[in-house]
């Protein structure tokens, strides 16, 4: 495997001015006062995003307003509808919580969310998500590489996949009272694609901590794959050996594949994947391989047939 390649983009490109206003503005209102609690403080004596560093993985595309990116989502969990999330997610307590990491490792762990929202310096990066359902967004994610908290509890050789599991309670998710899903909400990665630098655990988006309807209080995005890769409400990890059945194969297995990596040349039995559509634009784009992140993630998949491996 060819060695990782950042994209070449200028630093001066990456974070939009807008963003350092919005969040300079977050912070002099009430509710990001009292979020303060939450966040490291060294997070918000920070005096702008710039703080948190320009991270060389964003993309330059035109963000996607905050109002769609947090009131436009699948989350089954609350909802069916795109308009659910957001409106029933306010049931969701996102404190206390942990995350238990297991299976193939030499350290097993529980960490506290604080615990976590410490153990790295937070970027922002700006990726673009691509539904599988042929919409796509633009989203600035706050967040750091999973890898840091992976090689904290010391994978041993017989760990070739991760699996993540997001939380079931029906009494806070009233989602899950439906039998739409096998719940609790499972996907996977490969051990390699979720080492790789640019797999990305998260913690807030637009310079705010991570809304409840977006999968708070931690979620995972790997750009390159469709959205629904990206579990939300993460209360597990496990490191194993065979690979995991995920809730979507489980649920359509001719439908939904383990990989699920955004490719125009493979279409989805009930619609074609070559075209999408931004939210907030008319007309149709064409889909990009890998998302447009193929220089990053070609390499993961070199001699697999993409068609069976979809």
């Amino acid at each position: 495997m060819k060695p990782y390649k950042p994209p070449a983009i200028p630093s001066s490109e990456i974070t939009p001015q807008a963003l350092f206003q919005a969040r300079r503005k977050f912070m002099q209102t009430a509710g990001g006062a009292a979020l303060a609690a939450v966040w490291p403080q060294t997070l918000w004596a920070m005096d702008n995003l710039g703080g948190l560093g320009k991270s060389k993985y964003s993309v330059t595309d035109e963000l996607t307003p905050r109002r769609d990116v947090t009131e436009y989502n699948n989350f089954y969990e609350f909802g069916t509808s795109k308009d659910q999330p957001a409106i029933n997610a306010g049931s969701l307590q996102t404190r206390p919580w942990t995350i238990t990491v297991e299976g193939e490792v030499k350290k097993s762990k529980v960490f506290d969310i604080d615990e976590l929202l410490k153990m790295a310096a937070l970027e922002e990066r700006v990726y673009r998500l691509r539904c599988v359902e042929a919409w796509s967004m633009v989203v600035p994610w706050l967040g750091y590489s999973l890898a840091e908290l992976l090689k904290r509890v010391e994978p041993t050789g017989n760990a070739k996949f991760v699996e993540f599991v997001s939380l079931h309670d029906p009494a806070q998710m009233p989602g899950q009272k439906s039998a739409v899903l096998d719940w609790p909400y499972r996907e996977g990665l490969r051990m390699d694609e979720a080492m790789h630098p640019l797999t990305l655990l998260i913690f807030g988006l637009y310079g705010e901590v991570l809304p409840k309807q977006n999968g708070a209080p931690v979620r995972i995005v790997m750009p390159w794959k469709y959205g629904f890769k990206s579990a939300k409400s993460i209360v597990k990890i496990r490191l194993v050996e065979q690979q995991p059945l995920t809730s979507w194969m489980k649920a359509g297995p001719g439908e939904y594949g383990f990989y699920a990596n955004v490719n125009p040349e493979v279409d989805h039995p009930r619609w074609s994947q070559a075209k999408e559509r931004r939210i907030g634009e008319f007309l149709k784009r064409k889909t990009l391989m890998f998302n447009g992140y193929a220089d990053e993630v070609a390499a993961l998949y070199a001699g697999m047939d993409l068609q069976r491996n979809f």
